[in-house]
């Protein structure tokens, strides 16, 4: 655990050899969220995980109106501080726009970035996405007015927008009861993601070895969105996990975790060094998965 005067941070270390991977899970999730990618790589790293404000140990420090990720990104900077040294840093969904900032900050030393499908709407109205901003805006606001209106499960079409028709009903009831209680978190992530500016100019910025990938079924928009912060960062790589969609961590962990190890081996390789692809499918960054 991080004390800080905002408030706690959740850290957690687990084994201790080879480059230190911080693994940043997405909303309604906790950094337990990452268990099956790291057994998989258990013995390959020193991993850090954590939680986003108001989930698990992380304690909410937004204020009503402060619709930005940059209190997100701050207690990131946290993280990966008292990790110590370079880290590779991984953000799945809202994880992963929070991974995006903290690049972009540059507050922090980062020696590799991989995004799993962040919610990015602010860069798809900014690029005049406007077919797939409006697809993440009926979704949201037709979820946020379910919710004010007292559907308790209000979440479900959120999560079935992310993972497809019926992904609410598969998931074990203590996994739904959470999501139910942290719902009003969730959407004051929304209300951030929508807030945040974000542009290809500012992606631009960052200079890291950067993959982003999203699955073959996964949402047009997501795609879209993250087919565009491929396209802004220089050298960066999209690929596409097959058979995926959002939640891949979790369905899909053995893909996930050798598309993480090969960008981590690409860059601690440096420019010249030569890594095997994963299996992970490599596609034009603007193309969409469906």
């Amino acid at each position: 655990m991080i004390e800080e005067a905002r408030g706690r941070i959740e850290y957690e270390e687990h084994g201790s050899s080879g480059p230190t991977l911080v693994l940043v899970p997405g909303s309604c999730s906790t950094g337990a969220a990452w268990r099956p990618v790291m057994k998989l790589l258990d013995g390959q790293f020193r991993f850090v995980t954590t939680s986003l404000l108001g989930y698990g140990a992380t304690a909410e420090r937004r204020r009503d109106g402060d619709f930005s990720v940059q209190r997100e990104a701050e207690v990131l900077e946290a993280v990966i501080a008292r990790a110590g040294g370079d880290v590779h840093l991984v953000g799945h969904s809202f994880g992963g726009a929070v991974a995006l900032i903290a690049a972009m900050r540059k507050r922090v030393p980062i020696a590799s970035l991989t995004v799993l499908e962040a919610p990015l709407p602010s860069l798809l109205s900014h690029c005049g996405e406007d077919a797939h901003y409006r697809a993440f805006r009926t979704m949201t606001d037709a979820y946020f007015a379910a919710w004010r209106g007292g559907d308790r499960e209000a979440i479900r079409s959120m999560i079935d927008f992310y993972g497809g028709a019926g992904t609410w009903a598969s998931w074990p009831e203590r996994v739904r009861a959470y999501a139910v209680e942290t719902t009003p978190v969730n959407m004051r992530d929304w209300d951030c993601a929508y807030g945040e500016p974000l542009s290809p100019q500012m992606l631009a910025a960052i200079e890291v070895p950067v993959t982003v990938a999203v699955g073959t079924q996964s949402h047009p928009a997501i795609c879209r969105a993250n087919g565009l912060v491929a396209m802004a960062i220089e050298g960066a790589t999209f690929k596409t996990i097959g058979g995926a969609a959002h939640f891949m961590i979790s369905t899909h962990p053995a893909q996930v975790a050798e598309l993480i190890l090969a960008n981590v081996r690409a860059a601690e390789a440096g420019p010249a060094g030569v890594v095997a692809p994963p299996a992970a499918q490599t596609e034009p960054a603007q193309s969409c998965c469906r």
